[in-house]
C-alpha cells in the first residue's frame, strides 16, 4: 500500500520519514515517491494493504543499480501488542524502461536475483538500508517515549 496511505498516525509517519532519510542519506540523488502505486481499481485490488510501499527514483539510469528506480515494499505482520505492526521483511526491486531488472528479498537468502544485480558496494549499503528499517519499525519503545 502507498506510504502515504500507511500514515495514520504521527508515530508511523515519523517512521516512514526516518525511512525514507535512511535511503537518501546513502543515496543523496534519490527523489522519494510515497505513492508508487497508481489509484485505479485493477492496481488496488492486487496491493497488499499489510506493507508500506515507497518508490526512489535516480535522476537517470545508475549504473551502478543497473536500474532507474527502485521499489521498496515493507512487509508487516501483526506484533505481540494490539495496534503494533512487526517488520517481517522488506522485498526491493530495481527497474527500468524495460521492467523489472532485478530483486532483493529480506524474507529469504538476501540475495539478488533476476536479469541484472546492482554492483556490489551499492549493493551491500543497499542491504544495510534494509537492517536498519527492521531496527526502525521493530525497536521497543522505552518508558520516557524513546526508541
Amino acid at each position: 500500500m502507498n506510504a502515504a496511505e500507511q500514515a495514520t498516525s504521527i508515530e508511523f509517519a515519523s517512521k516512514i520519514a526516518t525511512v525514507v532519510r535512511l535511503f537518501k542519506t546513502e543515496f543523496p540523488d534519490l527523489r522519494v515517491d510515497l505513492k508508487p502505486w497508481a489509484n485505479d481499481q485493477d492496481t488496488q485490488s492486487q496491493v497488499d494493504p499489510d506493507s508500506i510501499d515507497l518508490g526512489f527514483h535516480f535522476p537517470g539510469v545508475s549504473r551502478r543499480f543497473q536500474c532507474r528506480s527502485l521499489l521498496v515494499q515493507i512487509r508487516f505482520c501483526p506484533g505481540e501488542r494490539r495496534g503494533e505492526k512487526r517488520v517481517i521483511g522488506l522485498e526491493v526491486a530495481g527497474f527500468d524502461h524495460r521492467g523489472k531488472q532485478w530483486n532483493l528479498s529480506t524474507i529469504h537468502r538476501w540475495g539478488f536475483t533476476g536479469n541484472l544485480a546492482p554492483d556490489s558496494s551499492v549493493g551491500d549499503r543497499l542491504k544495510q538500508c534494509c537492517r536498519q528499517v527492521f531496527e526502525v519499525f521493530n525497536s521497543v519503545s522505552t518508558s520516557d517515549g524513546t526508541l
